[in-house]
């Protein structure tokens, strides 16, 4: 029972600090709220069946819209195409280049949702509440070179060109 509550008391205080490391075992400043590790690899952005099936969402909410396959941004209460290319066109997300299915079909829970920071109603499945802290992506020196298979709805920033980095299930979009 002993070592149940210091477990407990330990998650409860840790959660606390509203500060997360992921892949590394500290932060590199007290103003990040969420921060990766060096290793090649990306965050997956949410899929969703359509942006237009996204209510209530907030500028700054990001998602990988399966109907157009895009990555997305709701910007100034529109959404903003992050992952534009010149045929305008990728694969489906859902099958592999051999046609292996990647994603099964779910049915979303709508009440999920992690939160650091203060909990609020702000909808979504990761909020980062915090308003004196930012998320720190993903560090890749050249994604498109050292991300050997990247999934649709991929984001990093790229070490190299010192910018954001957008994997829409084909190519690879930059954005500085």
């Amino acid at each position: 029972m002993k070592n149940i509550f210091i477990i407990a008391f330990t998650i409860f205080f840790g959660m606390i600090s509203a500060q997360v490391a992921i892949g590394k075992t500290t932060l590199s400043s007290p103003s990040v709220s969420l921060e990766f590790g060096t290793a090649n690899r990306g965050i997956i952005l949410p899929w969703v069946t359509s942006a237009a099936s996204v209510t209530g969402a907030v500028n700054g909410t990001m998602i990988y819209d399966l109907t157009d396959k895009k990555v997305k941004i709701k910007f100034a209460s529109l959404w903003k195409d992050l992952s534009v290319d010149a045929a305008g066109t990728t694969i489906d997300p859902l099958t592999s280049i051999d046609g292996t299915l990647i994603q099964n079909t779910v049915i979303e829970n709508t009440n999920a949702k992690m939160a650091i920071g203060p909990l609020t109603s702000t909808p979504g499945i990761l909020v980062l509440e915090a308003s004196d802290k930012a998320m720190v992506l993903p560090k890749v020196a050249s994604p498109h070179l050292n991300i050997i298979n990247p999934s649709p709805g991929m984001m990093v920033y790229d070490t190299v060109n010192k910018q954001l980095a957008v994997f829409n299930g084909k190519v690879w979009t930059f954005w500085k």
